[in-house]
């Protein structure tokens, strides 16, 4: 069955190559729905830094366009080459575990060499940079489309769904990856309930998860972190199906914080634990987990979560904000190639070589 359209983007290019991306501002939702017009690379770096566009996906994509609006103080196109590369480097800096940043500004730095060699024509330059951003931004679309029907069937009726953070289509170009299994299974007429972690310290599950499900109308229930053991051990729960940032090339895979606990749980409970991505979050290069940059993050998430004090003053704080889940807790990873059982390397290669 074909996938409606999503009723929000996260984001999306206005106007030709001089226009400017507009994307949702997420640390306000659910309680309110804002967009903030990005007219530079300044503009697209705080709003990657601050979360008001996440997901790995969607901030590759936002950085695709970034690389454009970083073209908005070239005179001619004899600069154009060094300032795509002094764009580039300095978006890389805005986080550092969602692989599919890096991976989308070098797509942008390769786009820009082959640009240059026919043509020394800014214009021609820039709107050559801007169709290689929205192809990123295509191609994403298909690919999360494709995951929601490859991890469809693995929902029944009548199961409980836990996910943990946000994997839909807020964190993506428009559909999701985890998300996108349960969005396709509710069109396809399954009856099936979801349970959204808090997601702790700036719930992305219960601020964005839970508001992307209630606008689909599939029955969601928001429950904290420490609660998931007993959720399953109720007997609530009977697929967990989780996003990501970046998979290494044995299948470690790096998702928010707190995944890692809840992959041992469905472990302890026999509860198959899917990760949903696409081809893009897979890092061949690092060759398990321990490779994988995991951000730090500004201790006041903690300590002064949404403007209030919840933690004693001068007390230390650690805020990692992703952890890494290795390969043997996953029961398999769906991709837009297809879903990769068992979690090996060969396996791995063996689905992402598959032409689509």
């Amino acid at each position: 069955m074909a996938a409606s359209a999503s009723p929000v983007r996260a984001l999306e290019w206005i106007g030709g190559s001089e226009g400017y991306l507009h994307l949702l501002d997420q640390t306000l939702l659910p309680a309110e729905i804002a967009y903030r017009d990005c007219q530079s690379a300044e503009d697209v770096w705080e709003a990657i830094r601050n979360l008001r566009v996440r997901g790995a996906p969607a901030i590759g994509i936002a950085a695709a366009f970034g690389v454009v609006l970083g073209l908005a103080d070239c005179d001619h196109a004899g600069q154009a080459w060094q300032q795509v590369r002094r764009t580039a480097e300095y978006l890389r800096t805005s986080r550092p575990t969602a692989v599919n940043l890096f991976w989308a500004l070098e797509r942008m730095e390769d786009a820009a060499q082959r640009a240059l060699e026919p043509v020394l024509n800014l214009s021609r330059f820039r709107e050559r940079l801007l169709q290689e951003a929205r192809a990123i931004f295509d191609e994403d679309v298909a690919m999360c489309r494709a995951i929601g029907l490859a991890g469809a069937p693995l929902i029944r009726d009548g199961i409980g769904v836990l996910t943990h953070c946000n994997a839909g289509a807020l964190a993506t170009s428009d559909y999701g990856t985890a998300l996108a299994a349960m969005f396709v299974a509710s069109e396809e007429g399954k009856k099936f309930s979801v349970f959204a972690d808090e997601t702790r310290p700036l719930l992305q599950g219960a601020r964005l998860t839970a508001w992307e499900l209630q606008q689909r109308r599939i029955p969601v229930t928001v429950i904290c972190d420490s609660m998931a053991a007993q959720v399953m051990k109720e007997g609530r729960v009977q697929l967990v199906i989780v996003g990501a940032d970046r998979i290494a090339a044995n299948g470690d895979t790096a998702n928010k914080i707190g995944t890692y606990g809840v992959a041992i749980l469905a472990q302890a409970h026999g509860i198959p634990f899917y990760v949903a991505a696409p081809s893009t979050t897979f890092d061949l290069n690092l060759t398990g987990g321990d490779a994988i940059p995991i951000e730090q993050r500004d201790a006041r998430e903690v300590t002064h979560g949404f403007g209030r004090q919840t933690v004693p003053g001068d007390v230390a704080v650690y805020n990692p904000a992703f952890d890494v889940t290795p390969a043997r807790l996953i029961h398999g990873i769906i991709t837009e190639k297809g879903l990769i059982q068992p979690v090996e390397k060969e396996q791995i290669r063996a689905v992402l070589s598959r032409s689509v």
